[in-house]
């Protein structure tokens, strides 16, 4: 990844494996073809850890120090191991591995090299590449295996391992890959018997070279372990590329192998303990991919790495996920890297887009993190590459010896336990433990400042330090001038505030009043007190007073009766007949003296046959006199009709 976008290599201590990771996706990308021999797609589905005896007892197999670094199982895949106590001697493979090789294919120009130049190295070949983060149009999506890591799961406990062998991890990778890295690991790693080295091809040794058994030293005065390591690298490589090239001549192996060999210090410089790549077949077509493992030094928590690697890859999705051997972030993003000129196949510089997935599992010692990361070009087997992945994420085990790991020759520990003052207490003369004389001193001050001050509180009285209190600092050793001289000065009394803790069944929200002489015995109710009540309202007593909360009704006046079950009945009115028949019953004589004011406004009750639409005046009263009959042919008074 680019400098502007992405972490420094100072400050991302990830960025040499991504490096790694890159240049192994060009290489795979520039030297396979269609003469590559190739596993099925199967092969990486194919083996789950469950059913394998050994696959929850990793630490259980044989592995370095005393035997490989990672070895290949039947049906289970190659068991990958690292450590931080087995770093290495740091010794330069490259020379002798490529010098090697070269020997055993029977010299040559390797492409893209000179073949007069004399040396092969990784800059002759614009090796390694340094990859850049593509458009977030381009990144892949987060796959459902690696979704499904998010959810709980059981965890795993570190094997306790014996002290000094710091803290380790094992892992296992599909059969599928092809590891770039000696089985045996750098020198100084695992325990190796010393071959002698190989002869040059004209028959004749190397300057200073002897025999180590008899009486040449062909060892130039290198270490013999880094002489095996050498030719332990040699041979993988060789094997390697018979498998992957085993349709072809020894050209396209003597590539691949010697290409291969160029990048061993660059891959043990960047902390890489395994180092893959695979060739698949799939439906009628090939597929290819590169796996890299690495082991780096970050002390920042899961949670804060995450959120640190969000903020920086901005066109990357970040996840936070539990695996059984703790959590972990997952990262998913699009990146793109060049193919140098020398190893494509017409000689021009091109680019390639991968899809990338890359996780960072915290080892349990708190100072290192395990880097896992998968890259390929054919983002139509993304989901099947991302199996195998979450599958190698799951297979993760941690060991340990309980020794947190040093960061620049400091120990990372945990942050140390705030101590909270104990309650000062008055103990017996017999329970006083042998103090200095400031400290009984300045107890025999607390408990004199203690029974001088009343006390109407209950609990144990305690001093609350003062802001600048160190609870770390030293007891200062004062002198005493004699036995009586137990107060001590202004200047030796303790700082901070006496208060008081209160006791066990203290209720904050009580009401009750609080006691003016100490003890439990509470003080008496004046007669005719309001009784106590509930403060919040959740139980009802005989006795209680008003509710401070407002969220009861005292009950004040007569009790408002409860409303009617049914409505009442409405008496039918009384014909106008019956009524004035009462109203003159009422006007005889003889009532008078029940008569009375009468409350109300009186209202005319209208007849039945009353119309209010009619328009003709209030008949007046009947009378005796007969209406005069009107004439014949004579017009009426009123026309109802104009």
């Amino acid at each position: 990844m680019t400098q502007d976008v992405q972490f420094s290599v100072e400050a991302n201590p990830f960025a040499a494996a991504e490096q790694v990771c890159a240049t192994l996706g060009t290489l795979t990308d520039a030297l396979f073809d269609e003469r590559t021999s190739r596993h099925p797609a199967a092969s990486l589905s194919a083996p789950r850890a469950a059913e394998h005896p050994a696959a929850e007892t990793l630490f259980g197999l044989p592995l370095a120090p005393n035997g490989p670094v990672h070895t290949a199982l039947d049906r289970l895949g190659t068991v990958t191991t690292a450590g931080t106590a087995r770093p290495g001697t740091g010794a330069r493979l490259t020379d002798r591995v490529v010098t090697a090789l070269q020997a055993r294919y029977g010299g040559g120009a390797v492409r893209g090299a000179i073949a007069d130049r004399g040396t092969t190295s990784a800059a002759l070949f614009q090796l390694p590449v340094t990859g850049e983060f593509a458009d977030a149009k381009l990144r892949p999506p987060f796959a459902p295996a690696l979704a499904a890591l998010a959810a709980g799961q059981q965890t795993r406990q570190p094997v306790e391992l014996p002290t000094g062998a710091g803290a380790e991890v094992r892992l296992v990778v599909p059969p599928g890959f092809h590891a770039l890295t000696s089985p045996g690991g750098p020198p100084g790693v695992s325990a190796r018997a010393v071959p002698p080295l190989p002869a040059l091809p004209d028959g004749t040794h190397r300057p200073g070279d002897t025999d180590r058994t008899g009486g040449t030293d062909r060892t130039g005065g290198t270490d013999p372990a880094t002489v095996a390591a050498a030719d332990e690298l040699a041979r993988h490589l060789a094997e390697v590329a018979e498998e992957l090239f085993s349709a072809t001549g020894p050209e396209p192996r003597r590539d691949f192998a010697v290409i291969s060999a160029t990048l061993a210090d660059l891959i043990r410089d960047a902390g890489v303990v395994y180092a893959g790549v695979c060739a698949l077949e799939l439906d009628d077509r090939t597929s290819d991919a590169a796996l890299v493992v690495s082991l780096a030094r970050h002390p920042l928590p899961i949670t804060a790495l995450a959120t640190e690697l969000a903020t920086v890859r901005r066109h990357a999705e970040v996840w936070t996920v539990l695996l059984p051997a703790g959590p972990a972030a997952v990262l998913v993003e699009g990146r793109t890297a060049p193919v140098p000129g020398p190893l494509a196949a017409d000689g021009q510089r091109r680019w390639v887009v991968t899809s990338a997935v890359q996780a960072f599992v915290p080892l349990p010692d708190g100072g290192t993190v395990l880097c896992a990361q998968l890259s390929t070009a054919r983002p139509e087997d993304w989901e099947l590459y991302t199996e195998a992945f979450a599958e190698l994420l799951k297979s993760v085990q941690f060991g340990w010896d309980g020794v947190p790991a040093a960061m620049n020759g400091v120990p990372v520990q945990a942050p140390a336990p705030v101590r909270t003052p104990a309650p000062a207490q008055a103990p017996a003369p017999a329970q006083v433990p042998d103090q200095a004389p400031a400290a009984a001193a300045v107890a025999a001050a607390v408990e004199k400042e203690a029974e001088e001050k009343p006390v109407h509180l209950r609990g144990t009285p305690v001093r609350v330090p003062p802001a600048d209190f160190n609870p770390f600092a030293p007891v200062a050793e004062v002198p005493s001038s004699g036995a009586e001289d137990t107060a001590p000065d202004a200047e030796d009394r303790p700082k901070g505030t006496p208060v008081m803790v209160p006791p066990a069944d203290f209720n904050p929200f009580s009401m009750e009043g609080i006691p003016d002489a100490p003890g439990d015995v509470p003080a008496a109710r004046p007669a005719g007190a309001a009784p106590v009540a509930d403060p919040f309202g959740t139980t009802v007593t005989t006795e209680q007073k008003a509710d401070p909360f407002g969220t009861t009704l005292p009950s004040q006046g007569p009790a408002v009766p409860p409303p009617p079950s049914t409505p009442p009945v409405v008496p039918a009115q009384a014909p106008p007949v019956a009524v004035e028949a009462a109203a003159q019953e009422s006007e005889q004589p003889g009532d008078e003296e029940e008569a009375g004011p009468r409350k109300g406004t009186p209202v005319m009750v209208p007849p039945p046959d009353f119309n209010p639409f009619s328009m003709e005046g209030i008949p007046a009263l009947p009378t005796d006199e007969p209406e005069p009959v009107a004439a014949v042919g004579a017009e009426p008074e009123n026309r109802p009709f104009g």
